[in-house]
């Protein structure tokens, strides 16, 4: 043993960090985690460093089996350490020392000053950190040394200590401790308690193994299976082949073997059933046996034999002798030990051996031992296939959504009340929200998510509540820690208490005594906090628990974190989504629109719609769907819908703009136009679009459409058609051309438009979804957005699969009294008169102050007409929410507006136009062109 040299006391900044630390101010930097955790555990507790208040217990001791196996590996800790000041400190499962052995005078007697002593209390909440309080509540090996004692009282020592476990059932059933001054302390001595308490585990496991015979030695000598004939524990060993082989000849295939097993077992775990049958292969019942024997030592067992009717008579393998048990007496303990206390044997199977064809037995059932054991063992067995089909359940139902909040529900689903009665799943609104959570501190607010209990829930907080919890309390040393914490007596933790008094007398009216908190870890970063209680369920949590509890949480916070991930980008794309898409009704008066935008269910897609004012008091209806979903799908949408407004600028016939549209799409799919090396961007092509144009004047809408389901047209007396339109190819294929349909809509029709997931879906095709469209349609009188309505709701009653788009466009006509059309020659005479008549009909109108620039804007395109122009010309003015000045000639030359010079005669007629005019441009028709021009009207004029 080599001690330190420098104490620890003088190392930087830990010469102060107790009293930093006391009096409020963080240390993290200059304490050991475990040590600063346990500190916070004893401030916690309201542990007095100054005055311990150190119980005694008279009279301790230990179970005489585990006494057996510590004594050897006791006297050769104790043999290693003569040249050494140190003593070895044995403690029960609770932190009291039983025994002290070892060390010199002196440190004896300091230790004796400060109740270090047996029968004294050793545990955390009472005499602050050290190696037996803290290896107890950390659960594993610890090193202390000096001031990262929490009593003052015991900074002069330096101590190590490790929980020693039962080797089966994983309980701790002691505590081994190294103690000795300060100044001989060394980090080595945390190895050898290590190494000491796993000898002590070894030795237990090998008195197990023993047990085990002498066990089977015990139901020999009961001769059970001599019921069948002879003696049959005198047969020849047979080979594990020839057993195996037994076993299907005698009816018992593997399946059957195993499911007998873990009948066996679970009889085994219960004390008070004796006797159980199992329905085996074929049609048989096999009954189990249970049968409790007593070995020569006092051991204590139970041997389950299996009966199985209609097969033949099996004997079985010799047994060896067990070895001489020593010949103390049996142990006579002086209060009865706790359940699971003593070290139990592993089940052991004791297959049958191969059947005696030559011999029948006088009846027709045949019995030989299947499973020997202790009843802890079989519980044991019980609870570790329990918690495997768990695991794997869990593994089924929780995440099977991509939904944060029904996610937790799955998690309390599945684990109550298999695994604990109360779990409560915390989270941060942000994590809710689909956001990066922030790191946890004292502040930081959750919100119960979920919750899950075995009846009522008032014990708890509800879902919904927010929850803030205080430094003391498990959940916050958990999300500090990152690690599970495993607390025997939530209530005494001052977790709840200090949070809420009247929460915890609850918890204690409801007998919670038992709570497994562990942080929600994902990615690096903490999501949230799940808290397991038990209350009805007897047994407390264990080191078995925690570990399944921490897997459970491992699971559910990649799951919650998928789901946050999820909803990120989910509402990352509603929201460019709905940013993309139109924001109100635009100002028009050709049609009374409605619409309709649904997302997708399994995520956002680029359905779109839109409604264009268009020269000459026209509108256009688009509806257009991109394929796939996701940002990328909403983005491409954005582009489109973009990409339209444009070409509607250029007042582009329906079909040049699908054609320019398609163009556009095929090269944003090749990845050209992004420089040298283009990226093409995938997903583009199979988008689909159909665009109407419809005019208010004449009453004709015109159509094409890109691959897109038919339109509806719903006459006024609510006739239903489908418009037999051309289907062209979906946007990015080219190579065909687009056709267009022209109709004449009586005053009052619906067109109604729309994207393919309204009327199909997995469980319906297209031509039932437009058969119902169809039914649903037939009604007069309705208006547009009463249609969207009944079409959603027979459509769609819950909701749709794939994202939704529905225009429906009731048509209004502009009538005579708003227009005024004029058919001029090709005179320039002709210019004075159309002036004339311009105002003539603007008085008429009464429009009195618009007169002097309608006239002169008439008056400049006119002249522009006849002398640049060719073929007919005519002027039209309509009277729409603005005031439109229209001239048609028979050339395809466009007008430019330019710049005059000072000297220049001419050339300021169209900017002039663009001055006196709220806008102004060119369209083209088969038989030439118009120039047209908008005045804005004021409210009172627009009405009249």
């Amino acid at each position: 043993m080599i001690p330190l040299s420098v104490a620890w006391d003088d190392i930087g900044g830990l010469v102060h960090a107790h009293e930093q630390f006391l009096s409020g101010a963080r240390v993290d930097s200059d304490v050991r985690t475990p040590i600063l955790e346990s500190w916070n555990r004893c401030r916690a507790a309201g542990l007095d460093p100054d005055r311990p208040m150190v119980s005694y217990t008279p009279g301790l001791t230990l179970d005489d089996r585990f006494l057996r196996a510590a004594d050897p590996v006791l006297h050769d800790v104790i043999a290693s350490l003569t040249e050494v000041g140190m003593t070895v400190v044995l403690c029960d499962a609770q932190g009291r020392i039983v025994h002290r052995l070892g060390g010199d005078p002196d440190l004896r007697g300091r230790l004796d000053e400060v109740s270090f002593a047996p029968g004294f209390d050793a545990s955390e909440p009472v005499v602050g950190t050290n190696g037996v309080g803290t290896a107890l509540a950390e659960r594993g090996p610890v090193y202390v040394s000096g001031r990262e004692h929490f009593a003052d009282c015991l900074q002069p020592f330096a101590c190590a200590g490790a929980p020693v476990r039962d080797p089966l059932s994983g309980q701790i059933q002691a505590v081994l401790d190294l103690t000795c001054l300060r100044c001989d302390g060394d980090p080595a001595m945390l190895r050898l308690v290590r190494e000491a308490a796993h000898d002590i585990e070894t030795r237990l496991l090998d008195q197990a193994t023993a047990r085990e015979r002498a066990l089977l030695a015990a139901y020999r000598r009961a001769g059970r299976p001599a019921q069948n004939g002879g003696d049959p524990w005198q047969d020849p060993a047979r080979t594990p082949q020839g057993r195996a082989g037994a076993a299907e000849l005698g009816g018992l295939g593997r399946i059957d073997l195993a499911v007998l097993r873990e009948r066996a077992e679970e009889l085994i775990a219960s004390p008070h059933r004796t006797l159980d049958e199992v329905t085996l292969s074929g049609g048989r019942t096999a009954t189990l046996l249970r049968h409790p024997v007593t070995g020569a030592a006092g051991e204590t067992g139970v041997v389950v034999e299996v009966r199985v009717p209609g097969g033949p008579r099996l004997t079985h393998t010799a047994l060896t002798t067990p070895p001489t048990e020593p010949t103390a007496p049996a142990p006579q303990p002086t209060a009865p030990a706790p359940p699971l206390t003593a070290a139990p044997s592993p089940p052991t199977v004791v297959p049958p051996a191969v059947p005696d064809a030559p011999r029948r037995s006088g009846t027709d059932t045949d019995s030989w031992p299947l499973l020997v054991g202790e009843p802890g063992v079989g519980r044991l067995a019980v609870l570790a296939r329990r918690r495997l089909e768990l695991l794997h359940d869990a593994g089924l139902r929780v995440g099977s959504t991509l939904d944060v909040t029904r996610t937790a529900e799955e998690l309390t689903e599945v684990t109550v009340p298999r695994f604990a009665d109360f779990v409560a799943v915390d989270l941060p609104d942000a994590v809710l929200r689909g956001e990066e959570p922030a790191p946890f501190d004292a502040a930081t607010t959750l919100r119960r998510v979920a919750l899950g209990a075995v009846h009522d829930q008032r014990q708890l907080y509800g879902v919904g509540d927010t929850v803030r919890y205080p430094p003391a309390a498990p959940q916050a040393r958990s999300l500090e820690s990152r690690q599970g914490v495993l607390e025997p007596v939530p209530v005494r933790a001052n977790g709840s208490a200090v949070q809420d008094p009247r929460l915890g007398e609850r918890m204690v009216a409801a007998g919670v005594h038992s709570l497994i908190t562990v942080p929600l870890r994902a990615r690096g970063a903490t999501l949230g906090v799940v808290s397991f209680y038990r209350s009805e369920q007897p047994t407390p949590f264990g080191d078995d628990d925690l570990s399944l509890a921490q897997e459970l949480a491992a699971r559910e916070a990649i799951c919650i974190d998928n789901a946050r991930r999820y909803t990120r980008e989910h509402n990352t794309a509603l929201a460019l989504q709905h940013s993309l898409l139109p924001r109100g009704r635009p100002e028009q008066s050709a049609v009374e629109v409605a619409y309709r935008y649904l997302p997708a269910q399994a995520g956002v897609g680029g359905d779109w719609f839109d409604v264009i004012p268009l020269s000459g008091a026209r509108v256009a209806l688009v509806v257009g769907d991109v394929v796939g979903h996701g940002l990328h799908a909403a983005a491409t949408m954005g582009r489109l819908r973009t990409a339209v407004h444009n070409f509607c600028s250029l007042d582009l016939p329906p079909d040049d703009l699908l054609t320019h549209l398609d163009d556009l799409v095929a090269r944003l799919d090749r990845g050209e136009g992004w420089g040298a090396e283009d990226t093409p961007d995938s997903g583009i092509v199979g988008a689909t679009c159909l665009f109407a144009v419809y005019d208010p004047v004449t009453r004709h809408c015109t159509l094409t459409r890109a691959g897109h389901p038919l339109p509806a047209v719903v006459g006024p007396d609510g006739t239903v058609r489908l418009v037999d339109l051309p289907p062209g190819p979906p946007l990015g294929l080219g190579g065909m051309p687009y056709e267009t349909v022209e109709l004449e809509l009586a005053e009052g029709s619906q067109l109604v438009l729309y994207t393919d997931g309204l009327i199909e879906d997995r469980l319906r095709d297209v031509d039932t979804g437009l058969d119902r469209l169809r039914t649903v349609l037939a009604s007069a009188g309705r208006g547009p957005e009463e249609t969207c309505e009944a079409v959603l709701d027979a459509l769609l009653p819950e909701g749709p699969g794939d994202d939704v788009a529905l225009l429906v466009a009731r048509t209004h006509a502009l009538g005579p009294d708003r227009v005024a059309q004029w058919d001029l020659p090709g005179d320039p005479a002709i210019v004075s008169r159309s002036r004339a008549a311009v105002v003539e009909q603007l008085v008429a109108w009464g429009l009195h102050e618009e007169a002097f620039t309608t006239e002169l804007v008439a008056s400049e395109l006119v002249t522009n007409a006849i002398r640049h122009a060719t073929g007919p010309v005519r002027l039209r003015l309509l009277r729409d929410r603005a005031l439109i000045c229209e001239v048609f000639d028979g050339s395809n030359t466009s007008p430019r507006l330019r710049r005059a010079r000072s000297e220049d005669e001419g050339g300021r007629g169209l900017f002039l136009v663009s001055q006196l005019t709220e806008r102004w441009g060119t369209r083209y028709t088969p038989d030439g062109k118009i120039i047209w021009a908008e005045q804005r009207l004021p409210a009172g004029a627009v009405s009249r």
